[in-house]
């Protein structure tokens, strides 16, 4: 059985599940409610074996209409969908099969790209086939049964996620690929990012701009000509995120973002989370020092608090756009070990104000 957050610290909780998982064991129940049975708990099988899962309610709305509620536990992970509530509702019907459907909350599918055709739910298959094999046993020959997953906070949740940008509407994914979420799963993590990377593929975009995050796309869509599509978020992990393109045929990248984290690609640091690496100011202070800095410059550098207090302090002494020029170059050279296409790199201040000039970018 998953673990009970009451019962032990977050820390101690290794996993949970998933939303997939909290859609195939909500279906169950509320089938198993149609046939009479109070339903506490469910135990379905996924891809890693059988998974116990706590049913918040489960009700008989019709003699062919049930519905039930499972919560997904917090557990110990950043994860924007824990204590989301997941309904199941359940129609038993004289058609055989199970037909899935997405409710209010769950998204719908606009864009090639993904695992679901465009012009479905946001359900994955994994817990498609997850949501059939759990009621497969359950069903009468001559009957079946319609199931409607639905996510009541899903709509506002989703604001939260990348799927507004991957072209998934109204609602979230209903995802996963064992049942099982894993405490800090990096791996899933950076799926997630990637799947930019698949939309724009599908697109046929093949010249794209990665940023950071929103604050970068939000100054490339205000300097750049460029479709939403076309810019890639890449949270903190350019390195996975170059490998990835490279793989897919991706002819030219610009990286574009704030200084005080494309910087980090400067020193070969391809995973800019805070606490895996910083160098900023040993980054800057070098560059500096190769720009003609003297030793009284680095030092003040080296004591500044933050990236934009070494700016002024660059810009004060004149040096501030050849010391990014260097920033920039390095950024183009380590990243190109990454990625051999062509490659351009464009840094800016928090205001979107450009810090070099070595770039080969069209502005507005």
């Amino acid at each position: 059985m998953v673990e009970n957050p009451t019962d032990k610290s977050l820390e101690d909780i290794k996993y949970g599940i998933t939303t997939g998982s909290g859609a195939a064991a909500a279906a169950r129940a509320a089938l198993l409610v149609l046939k009479g049975e109070d339903v506490k708990t469910v135990t379905i099988k996924t891809p890693l074996g059988d998974l116990e899962i706590e049913v918040e309610y489960a009700h008989k709305l019709t003699d062919t209409h049930g519905q039930a509620s499972v919560i997904k536990r917090p557990y110990n992970d950043p994860d924007v969908t824990v204590n989301l509530e997941i309904l199941a509702d359940v129609w038993v019907n004289d058609t055989e099969g199970v037909t899935i459907k997405g409710g209010k909350g769950v998204g719908l599918v606009t864009k090639p790209g993904l695992q679901v055709p465009p012009g479905n739910p946001a359900i994955n298959p994994t817990p498609r086939k997850m949501i059939k094999e759990n009621l497969s046993d359950l069903l009468h020959e001559d009957k079946g049964v319609c199931v409607e997953i639905s996510v009541p906070a899903g709509e506002k949740l989703a604001e939260k996620t990348l799927n507004p940008k991957l072209g998934i509407e109204g609602g979230i994914s209903i995802l996963g690929t064992t049942g099982i979420a894993h405490s800090w799963n990096l791996e899933s993590y950076r799926k997630s990012f990637k799947c930019q990377l698949d939309v724009a593929h599908a697109e046929g975009y093949r010249e794209l701009v990665f940023v950071p995050g929103n604050i970068g796309e939000k100054i490339a869509k205000r300097i750049l000509t460029v479709s939403s599509d076309r810019i890639i978020q890449m949270g903190n992990f350019p390195g996975f995120m170059l490998r990835e393109a490279a793989d897919m045929d991706v002819k030219r990248i610009t990286l574009l973002g704030h200084a005080g984290k494309l910087i980090k690609l400067a020193a070969g640091i391809f995973n800019t989370e805070h606490q895996v690496a910083d160098g900023r100011r040993e980054i800057i202070a070098a560059h500096a020092a190769l720009s003609g800095a003297d030793k009284d410059l680095i030092r003040e550098i080296f004591q500044a608090n933050t990236t934009e207090e070494m700016m002024v302090i660059l810009e004060g002494k004149g040096l501030l756009e050849e010391t990014f020029n260097s920033i920039a170059q390095s950024v183009k050279e380590r990243s190109q070990e990454l990625f051999p296409g062509e490659l351009d790199v464009v840094i800016v201040k928090m205001d979107g104000t450009i810090l070099n000039t070595n770039h080969q970018l069209e502005l507005n």
